[in-house]
């Protein structure tokens, strides 16, 4: 055996823009498909791409419909919410029945013994199994869409499907791991190495939020590489065993919500990992991590769909059958207002999660924006939807399900579902995040043609060139912006058939509303120029507005769908209208909001915030966190603590 490999260097010191550059090249730079998303903020309403709505092969349809019978059952007679709950953990006999169901392989390829499902009926899966317990939901979704599987699909060696695959398909649990105590979305400071040393790479660090970590046989692990003599270096993906000697579960984490969630702490010390094990060359690593992420996202707003349905439910048998001054309270308009929003809303959202994963499975578009916006549309709808079903409930849906059936009443786990919901929000990339990587999507075009025209580090004749290339882009661009389909009367006639609601003016508001929002973000950029990516709350609102117009769009073309195949389509309409006007005005509000905001203001307040201008507002309460680092060591070394490491088998 060769010697051991030299200590881990420290953490990296990076410049916020080595940081961005680090980013940036992780990022797919090529769009060889189309996109519906990238064209909508380009000022292009591309109905074609959407419309009409495409549609799984019969066989995949039979195959997919015959599990979800088979879980459903599972999930009514196996899965007891309220014992995870209770209890913060899913029993060992729930996860060897998903085993045995196959469930932890419906995304691998039936030559591999897993069920080769689609990603349509992949995530009507999770939404079953997200209503009946979210942290089962989360369980198999990470381990399917960002754990050892997708990764492997996409970039591993036939050696290494052949010997990972049809263990993940029935047997092992798998985990991701990226995060570190002192890293979230800045990749480019990743501390965790992993050293060459002959066939062999020495894996050292601490990896944070490692969900079924706890619980994994596999891992994947993103760690450094330190560039040397016939190594490129840069941060890596490789497959672990978890059992491997030297690593150390230090702790599982507890949460506000997903209490069965077995998420850790995990620490790599001297690790030995093969060279086999290493997915795609070295440096790939977040690039591979990116592209899983392109269709993995799809499983978290899939899960809210499922909570959108179950609130509704909820919300429909309560407020019709609790009075109030002598009528149903669902007939006040108070309350009325918020169920016509949760309806509408799920029935927008699994529209635009079926329509991105159809979209997936027949991979003749590029999806990388749609499935980013439907992550971020989902999980901040899902929360919505559940904090409007706590207000609906009243008291009622504060108090616990188990308090609620301690004194004889229906046990509605309505404050759970609020708290399960809300880490959406942050799990796999924040709302805010979401926003500035959409809206680095979104003006791509730009960048190409622009960039280096705002580049400080570009030469005269650098920009001389971009100068010339913008001209001709926008050139023939700009004009195409003034008018539109949107503004003719009868323009997207299709969607408004004989004795159904009108919808096409809904897809003229949306066609409209695109070449805003591309004139928008041109006046912005020529604006602010280079320091465009500093306008975080101008650019959350472009891409918020994208949100929108997709989400209207994906409405309109799922009620047609289903009016075409009499399949509720008055119905579908209604709820079509409905959701399309809630959202307009919520896309005027943002329009408004552009140009008309507190961002400076706020700016200014911040820097006072932190400097303790205001230190003197937060006398007179007493702070109970009590004393402790913001964030943990996370010095690479041998662990100290007891391996909290559960493999269930």
């Amino acid at each position: 055996m060769s010697a051991a490999p030299a200590s881990p260097s420290p953490r990296p010191a990076v410049t916020e823009r080595e940081a961005r550059q680090v980013a940036e090249a992780a990022r797919e730079q090529d769009w060889r498909k189309p996109s519906f998303a990238k064209e909508l903020f380009l000022g292009r309403f591309r109905l074609d791409l959407i419309h009409p709505h495409p549609m799984p092969a019969d066989e995949d349809a039979q195959r997919g419909e015959e599990f979800l019978a088979k879980l459903r059952d599972f999930c009514e007679t196996k899965i007891d919410s309220s014992v995870i709950e209770r209890d913060a953990q899913i029993p060992d006999a729930v996860i060897d029945g998903l085993k045995e169901l196959g469930a932890l392989g419906m995304k691998i390829d039936t030559k591999y013994g897993g069920l080769g499902l689609t990603q349509v009926y992949y995530n009507k899966a999770l939404g079953l199994v997200g209503s009946a317990s979210p942290a089962v939901g989360a369980l198999l979704s990470a381990h399917q869409s960002i754990g050892v599987p997708q990764p492997l699909k996409l970039f591993g060696t036939q050696e290494q499907k052949d010997t990972f695959l049809p263990r993940c398909a029935r047997t092992d649990i798998s985990a991701f791991l990226l995060t570190e105590p002192d890293v979230g979305s800045d990749p480019a400071r990743l501390a965790t190495t992993a050293v060459p040393d002959g066939d062999d790479y020495v894996l050292d660090g601490v990896k944070l939020w490692t969900t079924n970590g706890v619980v994994a046989d596999l891992l994947v692990v993103m760690a450094r590489v330190p560039k040397s003599e016939g190594h490129k270096g840069g941060i890596t993906a490789f497959v672990v065993e978890a059992a491997s000697e030297g690593i150390t579960v230090e702790n599982r984490n507890a949460f506000m919500g997903l209490r069965g969630l077995e998420n850790g702490v995990t620490r790599f010390h001297q690790v030995r990992v093969p060279a086999a094990n290493r997915i795609g060359p070295e440096g790939a690593g977040l690039k591979i991590a990116l592209t899983t992420l392109n269709t993995g996202r799809l499983s978290l707003p899939a899960m809210c769909v499922g909570a959108g349905k179950w609130c509704l439910k909820i919300a429909r048998e309560w407020s019709g059958a609790r009075e109030q001054w002598g009528k149903p309270v669902a007939l006040h308009e108070a309350v009325g207002s918020k169920i016509a929003f949760i309806a509408a809303t799920t029935f927008a959202l699994e529209a635009v999660v079926d329509l991105s994963s159809q979209m997936a499975d027949e991979d003749r578009n590029d999806i990388r924006i749609e499935a980013a916006l439907a992550k971020l549309y989902g999980s901040e709808m899902g929360w919505l939807m559940a904090d409007e079903l706590v207000q609906i409930r009243g008291g009622r849906g504060f108090e616990t399900a188990e308090s609620l059936m301690a004194r004889g009443e229906r046990g509605v786990p309505a404050e759970q579902m609020l708290r399960d919901l809300r880490i959406n929000r942050i799990f796999e990339g924040s709302t805010e995040i979401m926003h500035l990587l959409i809206a680095r999507e979104a003006v791509d075009a730009h960048l190409s043609v622009a960039g280096d025209l705002i580049d400080p580090e570009k030469s005269l004749s650098d920009k001389a060139k971009a100068g010339a290339n913008a001209g001709v882009f926008y050139a023939k661009w700009l004009p195409k912006l003034v008018a539109g389909a949107g503004q003719l009367p009868r323009a997207y006639g299709d969607f408004a058939p004989e004795g159904h609601i009108d919808l096409s003016g809904h897809l003229r508001y949306v066609e409209r509303g695109a070449r805003k929002l591309a004139r928008s973000t041109f006046y912005a950029m020529s604006r602010w120029q280079g320091r465009m990516e500093t306008k975080q709350g101008f650019l959350g609102r472009i891409v918020d507005i994208g949100a929108e117009l997709f989400a209207m769009s994906a409405a309109c073309v799922r009620a047609e769908h289903l009016r075409t195949r009499g399949d509720h389509g008055r119905e579908a309409y209604q709820l079509a209208d409905a959701f399309c006007r809630q959202a307009r005005i919520r896309v005027d509000e943002l329009f408004a909001h552009l140009w008309t905001n507190t961002d400076d203001l706020d700016r200014k307040v911040v820097k006072g915030v932190l400097a303790g201008t205001y230190e003197w507002l937060e006398q007179g309460v007493i702070d109970p966190s009590g004393e402790g680092p913001w964030i943990a060591d996370a010095t690479p070394g041998p662990s100290r603590r007891e391996n909290v490491h559960r493999p269930i088998r």
